[in-house]
């Protein structure tokens, strides 16, 4: 067993890709709960095919490509407010009708200035071969994010749960809200190298639903759902390492695969655990 765990740490490469997956993976949970609460989670999703128009321009300029993706993110959370406040367009169209339009002007960007963009790493990620500078940029992201949720924890409890009531008792609701989507949109950005901005969505959604189940308070679900993510970031490290599969998918898979456990098995809300009780109770009357 121990051999097993070991082995695969020989490599630098492992070593790289399980230290940003602890970094993703305790990151995700934490802004990804918020999105849950808010019924929100396809917001990430959107958010992160948003950033493609920035990484080709910047790419093209020759500037860090991180610069472009955060613009890029931001204006299309703006966009989406825009077009729900402004107009009768609810936000799951306007939702849609954002990630279509960014997304198709990424592509076909990439196609006028002739980028030689790796769609595919952009796409599904390259955890593998994330280097040390990587990881820095990384934890230098992550950091600053999670401070904040510490420091404004009450601010954005209650801006989750109740954002007329945080208007009428002054807080500013609009400054929350585009630091919120400032902080997805960086959250995205620092998982592009881990799983790629399709799979994105499932680091950010999955380990916090997964806790979702198990747990009833808001900061106990962002713990319980870094423990999730961390896990299922170096076990997806591990299956990559040991069945070949690519990393990315692999760490969304067990990522689901944690979920489908818990769905089914959770104490209070499991699928089966329910129906036990349910029958016990019949039996007993």
């Amino acid at each position: 067993m121990l051999t097993f765990l070991l082995d695969p740490l020989h490599y630098e490469f492992i070593r790289h890709a399980i230290a940003i997956g602890l970094i993703v993976g305790i990151l995700c949970p934490f802004v990804g709960t918020y999105l849950i609460v808010q019924r929100m989670a396809l917001l990430g999703d959107v958010i992160a095919h948003c950033v493609l128009p920035g990484l080709s321009i910047s790419f093209f300029l020759g500037i860090d490509i991180l610069i472009g993706a955060f613009i890029s993110g931001i204006l299309g959370s703006l966009a989406i407010a825009g077009i729900r406040t402004q107009s009768r367009v609810k936000v799951d169209a306007a939702m849609a009708l954002t990630f279509s339009s960014f997304f198709a002007l990424g592509i076909a960007l990439i196609t006028v200035l002739q980028n030689k963009l790796d769609l595919d790493s952009f796409l599904f990620g390259d955890i593998l071969g994330v280097t040390q500078t990587d990881i820095l940029r990384t934890f230098c992201i992550a950091v600053p994010i999670l401070l904040a949720i510490k420091l404004f924890y009450k601010e954005l409890l209650f801006y989750t749960f109740d954002r007329t009531g945080a208007q009428a008792m002054g807080l500013p609701v609009n400054t929350i809200h585009l630091g919120f989507m400032a902080a997805i949109t960086l959250t995205i950005i620092a998982s592009m190298q881990a799983v790629g901005v399709i799979l994105v969505i499932s680091l950010l959604v999955g380990p916090a639903l997964t806790a979702y189940l198990l747990v009833k308070e808001l900061h106990q679900m962002m713990f319980v759902g870094a423990i999730f993510g961390t896990l299922s970031s170096i076990t997806g490290v591990y299956l990559s390492y040991y069945t070949n599969l690519p990393s990315g998918p692999a760490i969304v898979l067990v990522s689901s695969s944690f979920f489908v456990l818990v769905l089914l098995f959770s104490p209070d809300r499991g699928l089966l655990t329910n129906s036990r009780l349910l029958t016990q109770k019949r039996n007993m009357s």
